[in-house]
């Protein structure tokens, strides 16, 4: 941050400086965001001798609180980790800029021209927990589609937070847009994020990202508008069809890859017909990793060197090495425990039958459906958006991975040259 700044004193301060940097910002050219955006991703990548030590002491304090592994891999920034987020950041800047991009449009027999055109939210709240990379992702996202953003992430990644702002208003300023279009509050604490929740006229759109509580607590206590993003309980179901090496793949990578995230597989559903030859194969593999098998009687009866299923097991987003197996009699069954259980994220289908393949994208009902494919490619950075903001579970504007159109609202654009209506 430029040393000549005022720093706003109090959260209101904070955002009302946001929503007049959202003007400056909605006015700002393609050029000027991507100048921005590049200075951020080359400050990230200077400043790894701040923000890694600040990193360093949030993952010393989450240890002494007894935080889940699952937890501080999320927190965990790293060179490799570091250098993606940078990336992704430059990825953003060469996307095509939304604002101004016309939807439709006509001229009316009198003569108006009409059109709708994408424009952004203006200020963004942002709630999530111990997800440093979220930060970079979410600000880099807004800036780009002419947002400002004011972020609350939460205690556990404080320290690196800090930083991260820090350089983000650094390299704002150094190119002349308003330091205050990227904030953080996590200096007011859970206040702060109350506050933000009920901060209706300053604040126009909120998202959380995080567990299910903290999802839950937002959607039912903000009188901001909220786009929901939901817990990963996500689901594969391997059909009779399926070829047992695909199967083995797929479930492992989605379960194994990296664990702690939301699109990572966290049930196992196999058709009866074809358990005895899939499941020793698929089970032993993930075994291998160090993955915990939670599995129900028909399961345990094919693979012994299991735990027994709870029926909260079929509700659970583990976030780690466990996985809660079932044995289903045929795709109705499985989609029937799908529709009970599904956080309606990402469920994916392993056959070689066409017609069982469209019956399952038809009929179950997520934000993404996947025919032989991991459920880890449900990420905005996979789908070719540079980065996402979350994954919206939701039925509005937004579902699915969220990038750069699900930022913007539209206003319509009247041109006349006269007219009046009888």
């Amino acid at each position: 941050m430029s040393e000549t700044a005022v720093v706003a004193s109090t959260l209101t301060d904070k955002l009302v400086a946001a929503r007049e940097a959202s003007i400056v910002l909605a006015q700002a050219n393609a050029a000027t965001k991507n100048k921005a955006l590049r200075t951020i991703a080359d400050a990230v990548m200077r400043n790894q001798s701040r923000i890694f030590p600040a990193n360093e002491l949030d993952l010393a304090n989450g240890r002494e609180n007894n935080m889940s592994e699952g937890l501080q891999d999320r927190l965990r920034l790293d060179e490799k980790r570091l250098a993606g987020l940078s990336h992704a950041v430059l990825e953003i800047a060469d996307l095509t800029d939304p604002i101004g991009q016309v939807i439709r449009g006509s001229v009316l027999p009198n003569g108006l021209n009409v059109t709708q055109v994408r424009v952004p939210f203006g200020v963004i709240g942002a709630i999530y927990e111990a997800r440093p990379n979220v930060t970079i992702d979410i600000a880099a996202l807004a800036l780009k589609s002419g947002n400002a953003v004011v972020l609350r992430g939460g205690s556990a990644a404080e320290n690196t937070n800090r930083v991260l702002v820090d350089v983000i208003q650094s390299a704002l300023a150094e190119v002349g847009l308003p330091f205050e279009a990227v904030q953080t509050i996590d200096e007011f604490g859970r206040e702060g994020a109350k506050e933000l929740m009920r901060a209706r006229g300053l604040v126009d759109v909120l998202i959380p990202r995080g567990s299910a509580n903290l999802i839950n607590s937002v959607v039912t206590e903000s009188s901001v508008p909220v786009i929901e993003t939901g817990a990963g309980v996500v689901h594969v179901y391997l059909d009779e069809s399926a070829d047992l090496d695909t199967a083995v793949d797929i479930v492992h990578n989605a379960k194994v890859q990296r664990p702690s995230v939301c699109n990572a597989v966290e049930t196992l559903l196999v058709n009866a017909a074809s358990a005895p030859r899939l499941l020793p194969a698929v089970l032993t593999r993930l075994r291998e990793s160090g993955v915990t098998i939670h599995a129900d009687e028909r399961s345990l009866a094919i693979f012994p060197d299991a735990v027994a299923a709870t029926e909260d097991d079929w509700a659970t987003e583990y976030m780690s090495l466990d996985l809660s197996v079932k044995v289903v009699d045929d795709l109705d069954g499985a989609i029937d425990h799908i529709r009970r259980y599904s956080t309606h994220h990402t469920e994916s289908i392993v056959t070689n039958d066409l017609a069982r393949a469209e019956r399952f994208l038809a009929e179950v009902d997520s934000a993404v459906v996947m025919v032989n494919a991991s459920t880890r490619f449900t990420d905005g950075g996979e789908f070719g958006f540079g980065a996402e903001v979350g994954i919206s579970t939701q039925k509005l504007h937004a579902r699915g991975p969220m990038g750069l159109p699900e930022l913007t609202s539209t206003r319509w654009v009247v041109r006349g040259t006269g007219q009046v209506r009888s």
